[in-house]
């Protein structure tokens, strides 16, 4: 599977947030907010007003000022800023657990092997995209096989959502200015004035002489783009997260030694989390490779827990999910999201069963972090009497916590085990109007009646179709001579004719 890097960028970000601490601001004057470069006052941002009219980032202050005379330009408040960027990213770990911060204005998502769960690429970033602008957000999205990729085409692509094929960095890139390849200033102004203004003439210009000039970081970036040369991201942790980790002296790689680390990084997380009184819905155990790659398993639980042994059985079924590579230096378990413990005091696992109380949240969470979840399901009741409506398909909680279904259910009605869908048809040999068949046939074979219960009469749900008003059921639990119980049921009453037409079915067997 190849790596795939959305590059999240806000155009927007600063003004938009002082716009929002500000909100008694006109929203048709123009806004640039400035800073101090050590020399003079320039512009650090500007909104769409202030861009229109020709004021652009790095742009000196007075003369911005000259172009729009009524410019508001108040002092960017970069700490505020950067910590207001960081909750954003934080918040983006419902897509991925790999987020890292492309500051000043923009946020990397690892989203390998994510796609599936938003129904691929492209809905992906479709979503995250609204989400954002339920958020009063402007964005860039650009998915690409490398940040350094991502990173340009969000920037100087020439749409707002772009997702380049994996192994097409160089010609997306080729047409973008080298300021894509996110280069120190004196650099960038240096390789345009040798007339290097695109990607692809720097990546044609010979390496040596560049690299003497201009230092090594050239090239770097230019490899880091184009994925000759591996560029990782640090992933961002939620600051009040419960995160134990642990350094091996010597890199591990076997699934005995991983599921050490794991039991390890449980008992430490269980333990912060009793002490606060709250339940993991939400975990990340990062693996810190030796070539600088980060890998990731997530887990999601379908109710708060804190049980040690229960988590760390979901974390071991995931090993095998792993590829520790030359070794895993450092492992780490996030705990991305929590919540409190049910007032109820719900208890799970082990400790349910030797209480005599049903839990199926262990077999849930199980289930729920193997792969193919999208074709497990529950039956759930639902509010028909006919035997064929009454119980409807209900999906598992989903990973991400947001889907809160009651585990426990209870089923009511007297029904067979086994119903057929559709029923299926039977011929009646013998019988009377009002009693139930004394001999069928059901797929070949012949059954002589000798005990039978019922009627129970069912009424058609006119209110849902009207094809269904005045039709009727009577059902029959009937008991062949080799002891086989069938459920039967004849369409119509067998008075009036409106009523069915006095054929026979087969509904279940019990």
């Amino acid at each position: 599977m190849s790596r795939r890097i959305i590059s999240l960028w806000l155009p927007y970000w600063h003004t938009d947030l002082w716009r929002r601490r500000n909100q008694d601001q006109p929203a048709e004057s123009g806004l640039a907010l400035h800073t101090h470069d050590g020399r003079r006052h320039v512009v650090a941002a500007a909104d769409r007003v202030a861009r229109a009219a020709g004021i652009v980032p790095g742009m000196a202050l007075t003369h911005a000022r000259a172009l729009v005379p009524d410019l508001s330009a108040p002092l960017l408040d970069a700490d505020a800023d950067g910590d207001a960027l960081e909750r954003l990213a934080e918040w983006c770990l419902w897509l991925s657990p790999l987020v890292a911060i492309d500051a000043p204005d923009g946020i990397w998502i690892d989203s390998t092997g994510c796609d599936h769960l938003q129904g691929g690429e492209a809905p992906m970033l479709n979503t995250l995209a609204g989400r954002l602008a339920s958020l009063g957000l402007t964005c860039r999205l650009a998915l690409a096989e490398t940040p350094g990729a991502a990173h340009a085409l969000a920037r100087y692509g020439r749409n707002d959502r772009i997702i380049l094929s994996a192994g097409g960095q160089g010609a997306a890139l080729a047409a973008l200015p080298v300021g894509g390849l996110r280069l120190a200033g004196q650099t960038e102004e240096g390789l345009q004035r040798l007339g290097l203004r695109t990607i692809g003439a720097l990546q044609a210009a010979p390496r040596a002489p560049l690299t003497r000039r201009f230092g090594a970081d050239v090239m770097r970036r230019l490899d880091q783009a184009m994925g000759t040369v591996f560029e990782p991201i640090q992933p961002l942790r939620p600051r009040d997260a419960i995160a134990p980790r642990r350094s091996f002296v010597e890199p591990i790689g076997t699934a005995e030694a991983i599921a050490t680390v794991i039991d390890v990084l449980v008992d430490d997380a269980a333990q912060e989390l009793v002490r606060r009184g709250m339940g993991a819905r939400l975990i990340d155990l990062v693996c810190d490779r030796v070539d600088a790659s980060v890998q990731v398993c997530r887990v999601g639980l379908a109710a708060p827990a804190y049980e040690a042994a229960h988590i760390a059985r979901l974390l071991r079924e995931q090993i095998e999910t792993i590829e520790p590579g030359f070794g895993i230096e450092a492992m780490q378990l996030v705990v991305v999201r929590i919540e409190p413990i049910p007032a109820d005091g719900r208890m799970r696992g082990l400790l349910a069963a030797e209480h005599g109380a049903a839990d199926l949240g262990c077999l849930i969470d199980r289930l729920r972090n193997r792969e193919g979840i999208e074709q497990i399901y529950r039956l759930a009741e639902a509010g028909s009497h006919l035997p064929e409506r009454t119980q409807v398909r209900v999906a598992l909680p989903d990973a991400s916590g947001r889907k809160r279904i009651p585990i426990a259910w209870q089923w009511s009605a007297q029904r067979p085990a086994r119903l057929f869908s559709p029923p299926e048809p039977i011929l009646v040999l013998s019988t009377l109007p009002a009693d139930p068949p004394r001999l069928f046939v059901w797929r070949g074979g012949r059954h002589r009646v000798r005990a039978a219960d019922g009627p129970e009469r069912i009424h058609g749900e006119w209110w849902h179709d009207a094809d269904e008003y005045g039709a009727v059921r009577d059902y029959w639990v009937v008991e062949d001579d080799e002891g086989g119980r069938f459920w039967l049921f004849r369409h119509g009453d067998g008075v009036h004719e409106w009523s069915g037409d006095l054929s026979w079915f087969v509904h279940g067997v019990l």
